[in-house]
């Protein structure tokens, strides 16, 4: 199994890979059907692995900085802000289509600030965390965050508070009400 950087690497690539086709396509008043049904498949994507990939490292990763770090506390609470702004946005997104206008305005707000995101981690708070965890302690904390990736939620949720003890109490209920909703809309399906 792949150690916590690995994992989290490997969500960062799929995440940036989607901000670049979206970022790459024309928008709702140039775009063709096809091209408006894509752009709405991607954000949907987004939005699902965007929902486990932060559940996740709220759940593990951001209590493993706050304990491991010195300034772990200080980078968490920076890292928790911004993803709470995301999810904000992301939320608003899940409630429109390609061809609402709000939805181009909040792309262009939520692309730039996923990649600040992504680089903050990877560069600011990443070299540090690799210097205090052992290799089994990055490969335990990989399959922490994987497992509860695999089990967690497909929307964001943001009136829930990030603590590690909440969304390890409600998480799963939650994740089980957004894949029922799934299911019944047709949400996130590759047919």
């Amino acid at each position: 199994m792949a150690d916590v950087f690995e994992v989290l690497s490997a969500d960062h690539e799929d995440v940036k890979g989607m901000l670049k086709v979206l970022e790459d396509s024309p928008g709702h008043a140039e775009a063709s059907d096809a091209v408006q049904a894509a752009r709405q498949d991607v954000v949907e994507y987004l939005i699902i692995d965007e929902s486990r990939h932060e559940a996740a490292e709220e759940q593990y990763f951001w209590p493993t900085v706050r304990d491991r770090l010195e300034d772990g506390a200080k980078l968490a609470d920076e890292a928790i802000s911004q993803e709470s702004e995301a999810k904000e946005v992301l939320a608003k997104l899940d409630k429109l289509t390609s061809r609402d206008e709000e939805f181009d305005k909040l792309l262009t707000q939520f692309i730039p600030a996923a990649r600040h995101h992504i680089e903050f981690e990877e560069m600011r708070v990443w070299p540090s965390l690799r210097q205090v965890l052992s290799a089994q302690e990055a490969q335990e904390l990989g399959e922490k965050i994987q497992k509860a990736e695999d089990k967690g939620p497909t929307r964001p949720h943001p009136h829930t508070p990030p603590s590690p003890g909440v969304l390890k109490a409600a998480g799963p209920a939650v994740a089980v009400i957004d894949k029922l909703r799934d299911a019944m809309s047709g949400r996130g399906r590759t047919d």
